[in-house]
């Protein structure tokens, strides 16, 4: 197999990782606890802001200037050392992607302080809590009442629980466990089980089974309360109890948006991911398609990389390739003809095939993913956490001979 052009994922821990995340329920006082642990956190980073301020300093380092921290301000150990501890992690992260980004090219500058509105997440990791009877007990804090709408299974050993505070004032708990038992039925994987799938604006997904999945645009159906909300917001007195109101159904609008595009891109997956072996999608580019303003909104709204990121995890094996000609080339012939965003129909003057532009694309994108090893494009290929072992089963792809599939001759 071809490093160059091919980029796999493998596990190296066979004990797979789940996070479920869980509505939170707290009293009035509970709120008070939980959002006091927010500020302590929240001062906490801002000092490390501060001490980062002359270069990198390190978790190690955080961690001393934390222990000093807590000799001058006594008060500091009132809370759970753990959660203030994961806030150097969080300093050592952000820095780390810092350079990172240097790296690429993208200019980057120091850390900025954490606004009151922006800190919103607070970590107990390896100890500090336990699930049981339906409530959270988290150190210093008490039992909140959790909402489990799905059971932890038995053999879960729990790492970690992440508690956020959304937007719109919702509690939730992210919790990361261990499952002991590691996968032993690995399923198999068939080839012929494949789907090429098309992304667009009017149609969400158009596959080359010839299904059309309509595109819900959540955000262009919610515009007029938007623009309601906002010109409400700017009446408002700045700093006013009335203002904060109008943000706050402002962003229990925007809330409600996102969990639309949730659920719909879930499900969505999930029904690829169930009836498919093998995905196949493009390899968009998207920060460059979202440069066209007269289509940026709807393609931001369609939210195209949350989706794919949903099929990778979800599927058994997720291929990318190259988006290149796939709308201008033939399914049939591979007659190339060119058409602008308004042609939605393609009509091959060579062979007379006569389709949907979104179908023939499919068709093309599936060709391309069934054909990777012998053309030898620069493909992405990955399959979900728990099935990294597939490594052998991706290396026979080039050993079949395997034609290019055209639905719409047979």
């Amino acid at each position: 197999m071809n490093q160059k052009y091919f980029k796999m994922q493998h596990n190296v821990c066979n004990v797979p990782t789940r996070t479920f995340k869980f509505r939170l329920d707290p009293n009035s006082d509970q709120q008070y606890k939980l959002q006091n642990n927010l500020a302590v956190c929240r001062w906490v980073y801002n000092k490390f802001v501060e001490s980062a301020k002359n270069g990198f300093v390190s978790r190690n380092d955080c961690n001393y200037f934390l222990t000093e921290l807590k000799q001058s301000e006594s008060w500091l150990y009132e809370y759970h050392s753990k959660m203030l501890q994961m806030v150097s992690t969080q300093i050592d992260g952000a820095q780390k992607a810092n350079l990172e980004k240097a790296k690429k090219g993208y200019k980057t500058g120091p850390l900025k302080f954490a606004r009151y509105s922006e800190y919103r997440t607070f970590t107990y990791n390896q100890s500090g809590f336990e699930i049981k009877d339906g409530f959270l007990h988290l150190s210093k804090i008490g039992r909140i009442k959790i909402i489990q709408h799905r059971e932890i299974p038995e053999n879960a050993k729990i790492k970690q629980v992440i508690v956020t505070k959304s937007k719109s004032g919702k509690w939730f708990a992210c919790v990361t466990m261990d499952i002991s038992e590691p996968f032993v039925n690995i399923p198999k994987i068939s080839f012929s089980r494949a789907v090429g799938i098309d992304m667009g604006i009017r149609s969400f997904a158009y596959d080359s089974d010839g299904y059309s999945t309509p595109n819900p645009l959540n955000l262009k159906k919610m515009l007029k309360p938007l623009a309601r909300i906002q010109r409400k917001i700017s009446r408002r007195k700045k700093g006013s109890n009335n203002r904060l109101k109008a943000i706050l159904h402002m962003q229990k609008i925007h809330e409600k948006i996102a969990n639309k595009r949730n659920d719909f891109q879930h499900k969505l997956s999930a029904q690829y991911a169930k009836n498919n072996d093998v995905v196949i999608v493009e390899d968009l580019k998207i920060p460059n398609m979202a440069k066209n303003h007269k289509l940026a909104r709807s393609i931001m709204d369609s939210s195209w990389g949350a989706f794919l990121q949903k099929l990778e995890y979800k599927c058994k094996m997720f291929v990318k390739v190259p988006a290149r000609n796939t709308t201008i080339d033939c399914s049939r012939c591979a007659n190339r003809v060119p058409k602008n965003l308004a042609v939605r129909i393609h009509k091959c003057d060579k062979c007379g095939l006569v389709m949907d532009r979104d179908y023939n694309a499919s068709i093309n994108i599936l060709n391309k993913g069934l054909n990777i090893f012998d053309k030898s494009p620069q493909a992405t290929i990955s399959v979900p956490q728990e099935l990294r072992e597939l490594t052998p089963v991706e290396i026979k792809i080039g050993q079949g001979s395997r034609k290019p599939i055209c639905f719409s001759c047979g």
